[in-house]
């Protein structure tokens, strides 16, 4: 009986690591582990959870643009749309556009308040015990910033629109809260101010805030992060991304429109272009292939992108492989929530011949993703100044050359 016990206490050594699995996984890994195993200390996988050192994506400064800038401010900074699955961004990917100071502020919850006042029969401060307390809603919602334009030096997908992303945010809706304060007659306006160094304001019709806007505190069910408004912010879905108060403190309800901080740089005399600088349009993009990507071979290809709206739930989308002469529909691989990222996507055989793909999004409004030689015909002008007025909404190309590589159709 001796003679066998040395070989089963080498099996039970053996096989403890799979037994770990349910009990004392990190002492077994801390005895027993290869040098291999021990690439992930007792921090990463229990302290927050870090994710494998294989993967690599990381969100990268506009084109153009330096982050950190000359001020040590880091923004700017893109999500990394290319190597995205379903609809959800990670928290850590989620695009930064500015911040409104020279420091990303650093907030105690307990200490924070939120004030709604003007014209309301009672002004309220709450506090963030007071807010958790108060119904709740989780929403997908997308954010994207007006800056969020293709050009013909964006190489990729994370270039041309990487100033996009989509979250789970959770909060209380706006119009819980003006209710308890009572809006008085005659109201039409809210002006919404973060905590920020510069108190970067934004003026929203009340009427949006009544319907479906958030004052949120969580983000992908976790606190919201530092560069995402922590510990509160305002999500006003489908409006474009400087309407988004990050740290929000108060909201004053008023009877017109105000100039404020954030506002200004916003409005165009054209009236076709201010009319189309707050509610972002129909649009999708392809993310895979797209610019930088590299197809090995002719074959079979799964064609995969995103679609969304500022004015609703994603109805179609199409997906064109010779360059808009034929469109067939993709299938949407996720739910199509209103003003959230669609995933869409199309089985394509590739002939390995050079080829155009591009998509476009109709939405729930039966608004139609307009191409670029489109949009300047609506303005007025040559395409490439089109690009530059407004929310750009135009359909993205992206062109598969022979030799499998992808390059941006623009440039």
């Amino acid at each position: 009986m001796d003679s066998k016990k040395p070989g089963r206490r080498r099996f039970l050594k053996g096989g403890a690591a799979a037994a770990g699995l349910a009990m004392g996984a990190g002492k077994v890994v801390a005895a027993d582990a290869t040098a291999n195993d021990m690439a992930y200390s007792k921090k990463d996988l229990i302290a927050y959870g870090e994710r494998s050192h294989y993967v690599t994506s990381i969100r990268e400064p506009v084109p153009g643009r330096m982050s950190p800038d000359a001020f040590g401010l880091v923004f700017h900074v893109t999500t990394p749309l290319q190597d995205s699955v379903g609809i959800i961004t990670p928290s850590s990917l989620h695009y930064v556009a500015t911040h409104r100071g020279s420091f990303v502020p650093d907030i105690d919850p307990k200490q924070h308040r939120f004030m709604i006042h003007g014209m309301v029969d009672r002004p309220l401060v709450f506090t963030m015990d007071e807010l958790k307390r108060m119904p709740y809603v989780t929403r997908v919602h997308f954010l994207e910033c007006l800056g969020n334009r293709s050009g013909a030096k964006a190489k990729t997908v994370q270039d041309t629109h990487g100033l996009t992303s989509c979250s789970e945010w959770t909060g209380v809706l706006l119009s819980t809260l003006l209710k308890e304060c009572g809006v008085q007659a005659g109201a039409s306006w809210m002006v919404a101010e973060g905590a920020e160094e510069v108190k970067g304001a934004s003026s929203i019709p009340l009427a949006k805030g009544l319907d479906d806007c958030l004052v949120v505190y969580a983000q992908n069910g976790e606190a919201l992060r530092p560069q995402q408004g922590f510990p509160l912010r305002l999500i006003v879905p489908g409006f474009e991304g400087i309407y988004q108060t990050k740290y929000l403190r108060r909201i004053k309800i008023v009877d017109r429109f105000y100039m404020t901080y954030n506002d200004y740089g916003h409005i165009n005399p054209d009236p076709k272009v201010t009319a189309l600088t707050t509610q972002w349009g129909p649009k999708s993009v392809i993310t895979f292939p797209s610019g930088g990507q590299q197809l090995s071979g002719t074959g079979f290809y799964d064609i995969s992108g995103l679609a969304w709206s500022g004015g609703g739930a994603v109805k179609k989308v199409e997906v064109s492989t010779d360059g808009g002469k034929k469109w067939q529909d993709a299938e949407l691989r996720t739910p199509a929530y209103r003003m959230a990222h669609t995933r869409f996507g199309l089985n394509w055989k590739w002939d390995g011949k050079e080829c155009t793909l591009l998509s476009r999004c109709t939405d729930e409004l039966g608004e139609v993703q307009p191409t670029i030689a489109e949009a300047g015909k609506f303005f007025g002008d040559a395409p490439e100044k089109a690009r530059v007025r407004g929310t750009d909404n135009s359909i993205q190309p992206w062109i598969v050359a022979a030799d499998g590589s992808v390059r941006n159709g623009h440039s």
